[in-house]
């Protein structure tokens, strides 16, 4: 899954699952849809960090 990792492929409305820095480890995702790209690089090796329009913050690892 490398959708995550290109800035390009994430835009604003997108629905997204983004793993959260709490759950990193246990690797849970949660999908919700971003309202915010907070990574300002074009690609990023562990996914592309965004704000989502719940408030969650994480990086994303699958474009739905």
């Amino acid at each position: 899954m490398l959708e995550g990792k290109s800035r390009s492929n994430i835009k604003v409305g997108s629905k997204v699952r983004v793993v959260q820095k709490q759950d990193q480890r246990s690797g849970k995702l949660t999908e919700g849809v971003v309202s915010k790209l907070l990574t300002k690089s074009p690609n990023h090796p562990h996914g592309i960090k965004v704000m989502l329009e719940s408030g969650i913050v994480g990086r994303v690892k699958e474009v739905i």
